[in-house]
Formats: C-alpha cells, structure tokens, sequence
C-alpha cells in the first residue's frame, strides 16, 4: 500500500470510527454499522477519497463469521426442525424475489434479461457483478442497481426489524467471552483460507470461512464463548465503512438514470422479505424480527452484521445467510439460461 493510500485509509477509518460511536451512542438499531456507513459517504460526497484495505475488510468480515460461529453448539439441534421450515421460506422467497424484480426490470423499464437477472440476486453482490464483468449483461448497470440495493437495505432494515420485535437491546444477554488464544488461533487459520477461498471466487468467503471455523470448534466443545465487544464494534465498524467506499463508485448520472429502477428492486426485495418473514414467523412461531434478518435481501456480511447486532439467535442468522448465498450461488445461472434462451 502506498503511502497515499495509507493515509486515505486513515482519514476513512477515523471518519468511520466517529460515525460508528456517535450512531452506537445514539442508540441506533447496529448503530457501529450504520453510522461508519454514513459517515463514510458523507466524507465521499465532499470530495474527499476514501480507502478500506481489502485485507482489513476481509479481517471484518472474518470477526463477523466468528461471531456468528460461536453461536453454534449442542442447543441448535433441537431447533432445527422450525429451521428446516424457514430455509424452505427462504428459499422460496428467493426464487420468488428474481423472478418478479427480473420480470419488472426487463418489461417495464427496458432492461435486457441477463442484466435485470443479475441485479436482481438479493445478495451475493460481488458475485453478481463479476459475472457481468465477464460478458453477461451490462456490469455498470448491475454494480449501480445491486449498491442502491445495499445501501438502502442496510440503514433500513435495522429500524424496521427492531421495531417489529426488538428482542432486548443490541447483544443480547451478555455471553461468556472467548479466550484470547482461541481467537488468535481461529484469526490466523480463517485469514488466509477465507483470502484462498475468495481468490477462486466463493462469495462471501472470509464471512464463510469464520462462520464454518468457529461453528465447528464451538460445536464440538473445543472453544466456549463469544468475541470481545470491543473487536464485534470494530468489526462493525470496518464493514459499514467498507460499504460506504462502494457509493463513491457510483457514477451520479447513470445512478439517476437506474433511480426508479433501483426503488422497484429494493421495493420488490424488501416486500417479498417481509412477506415470508410473516409466513415463516406464522407457521414456525420464531420471532418475527429474527426472521427478517434472516430473509433480509441486503449484503450477506452487513445483514449477518445486523442480526448479531441487535442480539438475534447468532446461529440462527448465520445458517440461513449461509444458506441464502448457497442457493443463490445455484439460482442465478438456473435464472441465466433461462434469460439466454428467452432472449
């Protein structure tokens, strides 16, 4: 990294971490999450450049996956008879989501298929925009609808899931906290087979690859207990800022251009979300607000991010984002032949 770059990084970091600890001290819902995000932007939208390493990104996303791991031991198993009716509602949900946002952006607003296809992938973004980067569809379209997208959902759907069942404040009852070697031990093994696993194109991967670590260690009793607060914060943090860095890459004049097509895609997302969140909490009785989260169409490591934020089952959360990017990861080349062969 050069030493320009160092001290982007530097100014973005410092901004994200005071927009972090205002909207934490605001007690806004995942206000470490929001609050980088915004600040973030805003300093973007003043002209100023703004920088997250990858490296510091991909160790966010990996505190983030060991988090949610760790809420994964022996009490999960009998839960997973209401999960296994969730994940089919996510599921369904999903196809159902591409189908009607796909439908609309190609007959309404004139988007060919390939493109509408995947912009519309609730989820999985990177993986979205690196097929269009290879020949399928429009890849500025796709990266411009896919971030309005993210952006929208990720200061959204934190007010909304809390107000619909805030189950006690951020956190959750207070855990016991991991051993300091443990986590040493599962950041210096996940880090580079999360890099690996990402360079060969698994999305999400570093989120993944700590998720699968730490269930697997909390599962079998060789580790007990959670991340520090202090490092979930900074994680936190260093998400929301990596995400608000993607909004400088928008171009303005092509996002005014997409604008309504943006709001159809959220609109649709969202509502298709809610709508078998309801289902879901009707059959299986699991709290609402959990569920949303759950089935919540932004980025798999922010909407992860979220739900840990606002003290939601962590394995719960983790076992459907995980699934969420294993059946998209299946769905969008099902809905690409398809798009080709209409075409």
């Amino acid at each position: 990294m050069t030493g320009t770059e160092a001290r982007t990084a530097a100014v973005t970091f410092t901004a994200a971490l005071a927009g972090a600890a205002l909207a934490a001290l605001a007690g806004i819902p995942a206000g470490s999450l929001i609050g980088a995000l915004l600040a973030v932007a805003m300093v973007s939208a003043v002209g100023q450049a703004v920088h997250v390493p990858v490296l510091a990104r991909d160790i966010a996303f990996l505190i983030i996956g060991i988090s949610l791991g760790s809420g994964i031991d022996s009490s999960v198993v009998p839960h997973l008879p209401g999960w296994s009716v969730s994940l089919a509602g996510l599921a369904i949900g999903l196809v159902a989501t591409m189908a009607v946002s796909s439908w609309l952006l190609t007959r309404v607003f004139g988007i060919d298929r390939e493109t509408a296809v995947l912009a519309s992938s609730p989820g999985t973004m990177s993986n979205a925009v690196a097929i269009a980067a290879e020949g399928r569809g429009d890849p500025a379209a796709v990266m411009i609808l896919q971030l309005m997208r993210l952006v929208i959902l990720v200061t959204l759907v934190p007010p909304l899931a809390a107000l619909v069942d805030a189950p006690g404040g951020a956190g959750g009852p207070a855990r016991e906290i991991m051993p300091l070697w443990g986590l040493a031990l599962l950041l210096v093994i996940g880090l580079p087979l999360g890099r690996f696993a990402g360079a060969r194109g698994i999305s999400a991967a570093c989120l993944l690859t700590g998720i699968l670590l730490s269930g697997s260690v909390h599962a079998t009793g060789l580790l007990h207990g959670a991340a520090p607060p202090w490092m979930i914060f900074l994680g936190f943090t260093m998400t929301g800022a990596a995400v608000g860095t993607r909004i400088s890459r928008i171009d303005l004049r092509s996002a005014l251009r997409l604008g309504w097509a943006g709001v159809v895609v959220v609109g649709v997302a969202l509502g298709m979300a809610v709508v078998f969140a309801l289902l879901t909490w009707t059959v299986t009785g699991l709290p609402i607000g959990q569920v949303l989260i759950a089935y919540a169409p932004g980025g798999v490591e922010a909407m992860a991010a979220i739900g840990l934020a606002l003290g939601y089952d962590p394995a719960f959360v983790a076992a459907h984002h995980f699934a969420r990017i294993v059946i998209l990861l299946g769905l969008i080349p099902v809905f690409l032949r398809a798009a080709r062969s209409a075409g």
